[in-house]
């Protein structure tokens, strides 16, 4: 008796139930929940610690969901599920010891 091995390729329209996590499959990003992104000029950011304790105090106001920082150009960019009012973007920057210029876009 022979054996017949058959393999069945997904065609381009059918789904694949792989979540990925096996590392077979792609893994889809998870969807940002952000409402607004904002861009913000910050003074006085000079080292890793800067960044951090920006970050640390951004991430405490009412709806923020991601920071990032660029020591660079002193620009943060935050991510916000509901819309950031610049007065307690100013008090958590001030909390972290450095000057708010002024928001940039958003």
């Amino acid at each position: 008796m022979s054996e017949t091995t058959v393999t069945v390729e997904p065609s381009a329209t059918e789904a694949s139930s792989c979540c990925g996590s096996c590392g077979t499959g792609a893994a889809k990003a998870p969807a940002t929940a952000a409402a607004e992104r904002a861009v913000f000029q910050v003074k006085g950011m000079t080292c890793g610690h800067c960044v951090s304790s920006v970050t640390a105090e951004l991430k405490k106001v009412d709806g923020v969901t991601e920071v990032a920082v660029d020591l660079a150009t002193g620009q943060v960019t935050v991510d916000s599920t509901k819309q950031l009012v610049d007065g307690d973007v100013d008090a958590a920057v001030d909390e972290a010891g450095y000057d708010l210029v002024g928001r940039l876009n958003g």
